[in-house]
């Protein structure tokens, strides 16, 4: 069991850890997704994805070519 100082180092510095740890993900999402559907604008991370969301969202729509 700590006491004084240690206890407060102790709990600066866990506090500290934890702080780095949490935090939103936006921006490696949006790193992430490269690809955008033109028709509804979903954002999708490749060309293989692209062609699955048209067959599966837009079956009478022709995917596009690769525009990258």
């Amino acid at each position: 069991m700590t006491r004084g100082k240690q206890k407060i180092e102790a709990q600066k510095k866990n506090a500290e850890k934890n702080q780095k740890s949490k935090g939103s993900q936006f921006e490696a999402r949006a790193v992430a997704l490269k690809v955008t559907c033109p028709i509804c604008k979903v954002q999708l991370a490749n060309q293989n994805q692209l062609g699955d969301h048209y067959s599966s969202k837009h079956p009478k729509e022709k995917p596009p070519s690769d525009l990258s």
